[in-house]
């Protein structure tokens, strides 16, 4: 494979790291590194201070020594022991872009290829050191602006997502085995399992797919911000509302009526929990043909939310909305005593109920964010289910492991893993040898 190379921090910070990855990144890094020792003599996870330097093997015809470009550290890591799971170097460097590129240069001459996006990753999936779940829970790590986001990633970058499909994998396969073996001695007076225990290990199985899936509801709100609809009729504060709880002026605020014909959407940060705040058309009989497809949309975003705030003032009663189980409503009368969007009155009380209304998530809890990931669940809860109806049905085994094969083979698709017959066979001689 080959060695790549690639500045790996942002522009603008007093440092820059430059990392190095691939068989040859060792020797291509000591070729324009001047420390104490040589790299390649140097063990894994070592520190080394020196000089990078232009034409170093080579100095110009005009100069008597190398040219030197910056004082570094060079942190040195030996595969499988680092990111890629291949021999790496990491070079500290100053921050200037100049310096960067030119160390960046200096590297490609020697004999790196510049690294596509993610091709670091990438080759952590490859060398076996993330699963797809870890890799992509990367990207979201880097994406993460508030605690709860942060907080989510690093539990799924650790391995959360991977341990439990780990568990239902190891479930499925020991169903799978119980199965081959009640096909391989169907003919003989021999039993390993009822068919209530097959269940009983299907439906264990069903109930934690389940669970996994239904977490995306809560994990795609985190991830991108819990949506909250603000629902009322014309000039009961909306767009003020909406403007006091960015602390920006977002919003066109206006006396006059069907001011707002569109959602307007912005995100704010509170105590560590995005919300997706959705400002809506004044809810309300018109003729006005642009106006009424403002409102349209209004009750369009509001099914989506998650939740609701429903407005009104002295003038106007709250606006008639059923909500479903999941949304949760706050109803707010502005321009009372208690609360005013314009001055800012009540928002604290109203900041309270909206971090009331977020689901309380422990670090241990693991959350589905990953649209991908909650497809291919829906898709092996239909396998495990139809598996369920066959046990029920007692449907001959062939046809039951079929559906357990297509379950197994969807729950793998989330980690990039794989399973074969020869690692169901393995698993019969393993836990259920005849006879040795």
């Amino acid at each position: 494979m080959s060695t790549i190379c690639a500045i790996a921090t942002a522009k603008g910070g007093a440092i820059g790291i430059i990392r190095v990855s691939g068989p040859d990144s060792i020797a291509i890094t000591d070729r324009i590194f001047r420390g104490r020792r040589k790299l390649v003599d140097a063990p894994g996870y070592s520190l080394h201070y020196g000089t990078i330097t232009a034409n170093h093997q080579h100095p110009s015809p005009t100069t008597q020594h190398p040219s030197p470009i910056d004082d570094v550290l060079v942190s040195l890591f030996r595969a499988p022991h680092s990111y890629t799971g291949e021999d790496s170097v990491e070079i500290s460097a100053h921050g200037s872009p100049y310096i960067l590129q030119t160390i960046c240069s200096l590297l490609i001459a020697e004999g790196c290829l510049p690294a596509q996006p993610g091709e670091f990753t990438q080759r952590a999936f490859l060398n076996g050191k993330l699963d797809l779940t870890q890799a992509e829970a990367v990207a979201d790590l880097i994406a993460s602006q508030n605690a709860s986001q942060h907080r989510v990633a690093m539990q799924q970058m650790r391995g959360g997502i991977s341990q439990k499909l780990t568990n239902l994998r190891e479930q499925l396969l020991q169903l799978s085995s119980l199965l081959e073996l009640e096909l391989d001695f169907s003919e003989e007076d021999v039993e390993f399992a009822s068919r209530q225990q097959l269940l009983s290990i299907a439906r264990d199985v069903q109930q934690e797919i389940t669970r996994l899936s239904s977490s995306f509801s809560t994990g795609n709100a985190i991830k991108n911000g819990i949506p909250v609809a603000i629902i009322g009729a014309p000039n009961v504060g909306k767009s003020t509302l909406l403007n006091a709880l960015l602390h920006d002026d977002r919003a066109i605020v206006s006396d006059i009526q069907g001011t707002t014909r569109d959602t307007i959407e912005d995100t704010v940060t509170i105590s560590g929990i995005s919300f997706r705040f959705i400002d809506t058309a004044g809810i309300r009989h018109t003729s006005d043909t642009i106006e009424q497809l403002g409102i349209e949309r209004s009750l369009k975003a509001a099914e989506r939310a998650q939740i609701i705030i429903l407005m009104r003032d002295d003038d106007s009663d709250y606006p008639s909305f059923e909500a479903r189980e999941d949304q949760t409503v706050i109803r707010v009368h502005n321009k009372s005593e208690q609360f005013q969007a314009l001055t800012g009155k009540g928002m604290e009380w109203l900041e309270q109920e909206l971090l009331n209304s977020t689901p309380a998530i422990s670090d241990d809890d693991v959350l589905i964010t990953n649209i991908r990931h909650k497809q291919a669940l829906d898709i092996s809860l239909t396998d495990i289910e139809r598996t369920i109806l066959a046990l029920e049905q007692n449907l001959p085994g062939d046809l039951i492991a079929e559906d357990l094969r297509q379950c197994l083979h969807h729950l793998a698709e989330i980690t990039g893993g794989a399973i074969d017959e020869e690692e169901v066979l393995g698993n019969i001689f393993k836990h259920f040898c005849i006879g040795k």
